[in-house]
């Protein structure tokens, strides 16, 4: 069933490439992207079975005692978004610090793992997909379900709705992008939710997204990483610290297995 958090993002929409400028891009996916399907995987890369094929994923444990799982989702597709993405894997760097082995996937399209771009419907499943997988290879482990700018509103609705997921994680809230990122439903939410995001990001500022988070309850904790962007550019070491601080001796961590 589909989050009622997330519609599904199709059309087009103008947003900031990478160095500078503005450009139209189409959400729909064209007839040669929805037919094309790279199986190539990447080193040490899983496949996970869905219903178009397979997803392609990392993982990795913690070099201490497992605590706990975390799924981490990556950016838009169609602007360049892999599991590989920097701020991905930084983040995930900080929950394999705190204990917690971490599974990083691409999404319908992306890399090796098969379909085309569903507009954020079908990488709903996709992250369910993963879930499941993650549980049936760690059972019994508490999870953390999360995910960067477009994978942020995925990992939160998705996650938020899943009995299994005990904390939510988001990076890089794209709240000035499109007013379909909804994240309201995180009051709804008893789970505690850590948000990180650039003070200066492009798509919501720091103060902004805290004026936003501020009304819907004390159990999300905000942390503004000043002089950095989108990106978390010249500052991911600073992601890294904030995620591991919060899972290893902050809020997050009271659900994990204790150690």
């Amino acid at each position: 069933m589909s989050s009622p958090a997330l519609t599904r993002l199709a059309g087009s929409e103008n947003i900031t490439p990478r160095h500078g400028g503005r450009i139209a891009v189409n959400l729909r996916p064209t007839k040669s992207s929805a037919s094309q399907h790279n199986t190539h995987l990447s080193h040490g890369a899983r496949r996970i079975s869905v219903s178009h094929g397979h997803l392609e994923a990392l993982l990795k444990e913690p070099d201490r005692t497992i605590r706990g799982g975390a799924v981490i989702c990556h950016p838009h597709p169609l602007h360049g978004g892999t599991m590989h993405t920097k701020a991905v894997y930084r983040a995930a760097q900080g929950l394999n610090d705190a204990g917690l082995v971490t599974l990083r996937f691409n999404f319908r399209g992306v890399g090796g793992s098969t379909g085309s771009h569903d507009s954020g419907i079908g990488e709903q499943d996709d992250l369910r997909a993963a879930i499941d997988w993650l549980e049936s290879a760690y059972p019994h482990v508490p999870l953390v379900v999360g995910g960067f700018s477009f994978g942020s509103i995925v990992g939160l609705s998705v996650g938020a709705g899943d009995e299994r997921v005990v904390s939510l994680l988001g990076l890089g809230l794209p709240v000035d992008l499109d007013d379909r990122y909804d994240y309201g439903f995180m009051a709804n939410s008893a789970k505690p939710i850590l948000i990180v995001q650039g003070e200066n990001d492009e798509f919501g500022p720091g103060e902004k997204v805290a004026s936003l988070i501020s009304p819907l309850g004390n159990h999300i904790t905000l942390v503004r990483i000043p002089g950095t962007d989108h990106y978390f550019d010249s500052r991911l070491g600073e992601l890294r610290t904030a995620v591991r601080g919060y899972y290893e001796t902050g809020p997050g961590a009271k659900l994990l297995a204790i150690i």
